[in-house]
């Protein structure tokens, strides 16, 4: 096998100046080599995980105005282009949540209270639930069996509530009826997607919760043209408002999870008190950097940068808020 350097594209044939043809544009690139070299190109292609990388992480945590400014200055070959460091932050950030909440015990995995027990009983007494639906509650009341006491006694339990009494965690009015179409509809597909008495919430909350990352990515040209709306004056194109909406979005998720993390870990080291006062600190330096990148992306002064920021993270709440419960609906509505 020899190594070397390619001398000819081998997708043209054009003799090579430089690493890339300048014919076809095919990179000079010999696959025909060790497998650790293709993975680190694999790697570089994906991540670009050279000096790039983490040069375009540090400027964004530093400084997320800058990395904005830059790009659109024309500086774009000394960073991760926008699109992909945001991918790769969603995945980042929305796999770190689907984590944390699959590792929330269900109710059947935790301790029930007595009061809890109580309810589940007067469901499992009543004839008309399904026998499915019954042996689920059944093995729920198996495995949460409230903690003994010092005599290795069960502790008692009050009397059975009355039948109109819900599971916990699923809010039922027996004496109301749906009155529109879209009632109906919705609760239908409540009790197919949560299941009886709510038994499947916990499986429809990781769904939903899988559907954030797409409803995310929809929010950013949102995000742009709420930034559009409140700069119409500057005459600024759509596309830059797209830049700083990427790079901000991957601030977030970013900051996010490293202040998590941190929390975490000064719970583990300092006092609770200490630990608060720093975690507190870590969330008022988020909310600043993400003030401070508008104010110098767009530049004006400084009452004109609160007055903007504060609106304009009030409209994005409420797209925010809009754009979640159609989510909600979807993921309803899936089959």
């Amino acid at each position: 096998m020899s190594n070397a350097p390619v001398s000819r594209c081998e997708n043209c044939g054009a003799q090579l100046q430089a690493h890339w043809c300048a014919r076809c544009g095919q990179a000079a690139i010999d696959y025909r080599r060790s497998f650790r070299h293709v993975i680190a190109d694999v790697l570089e292609s994906f991540l670009n995980w050279d000096s790039k990388f983490f040069a375009t992480i540090g400027l964004l945590l530093a400084r997320p105005w800058k990395l904005t400014n830059e790009f659109l200055a024309g500086h774009r070959v000394r960073y991760v282009h926008p699109l992909r460091l945001y991918l790769v932050a969603s995945i980042l950030f929305f796999f770190a949540v689907n984590y944390w909440t699959k590792a929330i015990p269900s109710p059947a995995q935790r301790n029930l209270s007595p009061e809890e027990r109580a309810q589940i009983e007067a469901v499992v007494a009543d004839k008309d639930v399904p026998p499915e639906v019954r042996a689920r509650l059944e093995d729920a009341l198996k495995r949460g069996s409230p903690a003994p006491t010092e005599r290795g006694e069960q502790p008692a339990l009050p009397a059975a509530a009355p039948k109109e009494t819900a599971t916990p965690g699923v809010v039922s009015n027996p004496t109301a009826t749906p009155s529109t179409p879209l009632e109906k509809w919705i609760e239908a597909r409540a009790k197919e997607k949560m299941g009886e008495h709510g038994m499947n919430m916990q499986l429809f909350i990781r769904t939903l919760i899988s559907n954030l990352p797409y409803m995310m990515l929809c929010c950013i040209p949102l995000f742009a043209f709420v930034l559009k709306i409140l700069y119409f004056r500057r005459h600024i194109f759509y596309i830059d408002h797209l830049i700083y909406a990427l790079h901000i979005h991957t601030f977030a998720y970013t900051g996010i999870m490293l202040i998590v993390l941190a929390t975490i870990g000064l719970s583990r080291v300092v006092t609770g008190t200490i630990a608060g006062w720093i975690t507190a600190l870590l969330w008022i330096e988020f909310v600043m950097q993400i003030f401070l990148s508008i104010r110098r992306v767009y530049r004006q002064s400084w009452f004109i940068s609160v007055f903007k920021f504060l609106f304009g993270g009030l409209a994005y709440l409420i797209v925010l808020g809009v754009a979640l419960a159609a989510t909600f609906f979807v993921t309803l509505a899936m089959p």
